[in-house]
């Protein structure tokens, strides 16, 4: 089956088509910051996923596609495996996206020319795709190649990110910048999000007297991670398993 792409379908027309019939009130906004309050474990982890990309991603519904990598494919028993690499990417400071910026990514990584890199495994894995598109797997050089860059880093503390003009992913990134602020304390975070001073916090619950009309917990009521502003809207369909899709807020969230 092939699958509709969120964001070529988001940065056309058909996105309110589909909003509509969904019964979503909230059309994608462009422009303005995200501001997020986040935990000592996810601060790091959300700017890796907001500056840096992988060879593949998943989706925000779950699914799997290309991210720097186009396709790949296996031998019979899934231990030696081909990527083809895209061709119109550039690192944050100009340098040109290649095989050779893949090579370091883990053991067994040889260049077999530009676009083109070849994994030997210890042993056999299907799910290789699936595994490197998760944090730790992220294609790292003096820069990213991700949506936004660094404008301000005060490392595990405070990082504002802003988006690349004529990125490879057209459509994608909402947001003019994007501001992380780490908080130890949950209460701290939760008092943050209460005050409007952030739009987003990874606490599960707020005080009783925070009113739930103003808030939607992510990725949903099962298990959620964050708690949200609903000035901040979502995909329709979002997978429910972190961290699918909280990491890449930069990404799939927009201003409602």
């Amino acid at each position: 089956m092939t699958r509709i792409d969120r964001r070529a379908l988001f940065a056309s027309g058909a996105a309110a088509a589909l909003l509509a019939a969904t019964g979503a009130s909230a059309l994608p906004q462009r422009g303005g910051r995200l501001r997020a309050a986040l935990s000592p474990d996810l601060f790091d982890l959300a700017v890796n996923a907001t500056v840096f990309d992988n060879l593949t991603e998943i989706a925000a519904d779950g699914t799997m596609r290309g991210e720097l990598a186009t396709d790949w494919l296996s031998d019979a028993d899934a231990r030696v495996w081909h990527f083809t690499l895209r061709d119109d990417v550039t690192f944050h400071d100009g340098t040109l996206f290649d095989a050779s910026a893949v090579t370091g990514l883990m053991n067994g990584v040889e260049m077999l020319d530009a676009r083109t890199v070849r994994i030997t495994l210890d042993t056999p894995n299907p799910s290789l795709p699936y595994l490197l598109a998760q944090p730790g797997f992220e294609i790292r050089n003096a820069t990213g190649t991700g949506l936004y860059e660094v404008q301000k880093l005060d490392a595990g503390r405070h990082f504002i990110g802003t988006r690349v003009d004529n990125h490879w992913k057209q459509g994608a990134g909402w947001f003019d910048s994007i501001e992380f602020v780490q908080f130890g304390a949950d209460y701290v975070r939760a008092e943050a999000l209460r005050d409007g001073l952030v739009d987003v916090a990874d606490v599960v619950a707020l005080d009783d007297y925070a009113d739930p009309r103003d808030y939607m917990k992510l990725p949903g009521d099962h298990a959620p991670t964050h708690i949200a502003s609903r000035t901040v809207a979502v995909p329709v369909t979002v997978g429910k398993s972190w961290p699918l899709d909280n990491l890449r807020m930069a990404e799939r969230w927009w201003m409602a």
